[in-house]
């Protein structure tokens, strides 16, 4: 799918062949360098992030951006994002690259083939972390190998 987002440091955003599909999101830096980004990583920023500002802002910012998330990039969320990370001084492109990943991520568990969960199981982690104090490395892994009907069970009683 070749680059989705560019940011003003140089870095950008594509979307590539992974293990499974065609949707796995990498990040690539000014440098050349070119990895998948890791849920523990962008978990970490979140969690500085949120204390920081407020885990409650932190996670309200991030549902505005789930709840305009589907199965297709739209750059007005996109718009919508940089407008969201102009509020956070100091540190507004991390914010911005880091809600970016989050945002190609939904859309790419949106788009996994006989997925049940969709861009769900991106928001329990983040409501884990964020909102019930889970630590990271926790909130990152918590569901690896459990049931669906078990992680819709756990979002549908968090209201989502």
């Amino acid at each position: 799918m070749g680059v989705v987002k560019r940011f003003s440091d140089g870095s950008f955003l594509e979307y590539a062949k992974g293990n499974f599909d065609g949707w796995c999101v990498y990040v690539n830096t000014p440098n050349g360098l070119r990895r998948p980004p890791l849920d523990r990583n962008y978990f970490s920023f979140l969690q500085r992030l949120g204390a920081a500002f407020g885990f409650q802002r932190v996670y309200d910012d991030f549902v505005r951006v789930y709840d305009r998330t589907g199965n297709a990039v739209d750059q007005d969320v996109f718009s919508l994002i940089a407008s969201i990370a102009s509020g956070y001084p100091g540190c507004s492109l991390p914010v911005e690259q880091v809600f970016s990943i989050l945002y190609l991520t939904m859309i790419a568990e949106e788009n996994k083939a006989y997925t049940r969960l969709g861009k769900r199981i991106k928001r329990l982690g983040v409501h884990c972390l964020l909102l019930e104090g889970m630590p990271v490395n926790e909130a990152s892994d918590f569901t690896r190998g459990m049931p669906w009907q078990s992680i819709a069970a756990m979002c549908q009683q968090r209201g989502f």
